[in-house]
């Protein structure tokens, strides 16, 4: 699966609940260390997750999302790529619950 693929899905979920793009950005950027443009460049690429992921400098403090998504407890999970893929899942989860963004973020770990 590629990221290309889910990040309209991403985009689309959280405008309708009245988050914006940059929102989004901003926690894939902690979540990952890319900034916007590499983002595109992973989109315009088509990156696989795999691929996306593995060029990933994930954010010390991802080891507190914690949670049930898609009906798995993310701190169980083994497999890393599996594991990152639901933790973006989470964020953007939280993004589209209205989460506010210092919470989302880890940034009082």
């Amino acid at each position: 699966m590629t990221f290309a693929s889910v990040y309209p899905h991403y985009v689309a979920k959280l405008e309708k609940k009245g988050r914006t793009r940059q929102e989004l950005h901003q926690v894939i950027e902690w979540l990952t260390g890319f900034n916007e443009h590499q983002i595109f460049k992973h989109i315009e690429e088509n990156s696989t997750f795999e691929e996306f992921f593995k060029q990933a400098s994930i954010h010390e403090n991802a080891r507190y999302i914690t949670g049930v998504i898609c009906g798995y407890r993310i701190e169980e999970i083994e497999n890393e790529l599996t594991r990152n893929i639901r933790y973006l899942d989470k964020l953007v989860d939280e993004l589209a619950k209205g989460r506010k963004m210092e919470k989302i973020l880890r940034s009082g770990q």
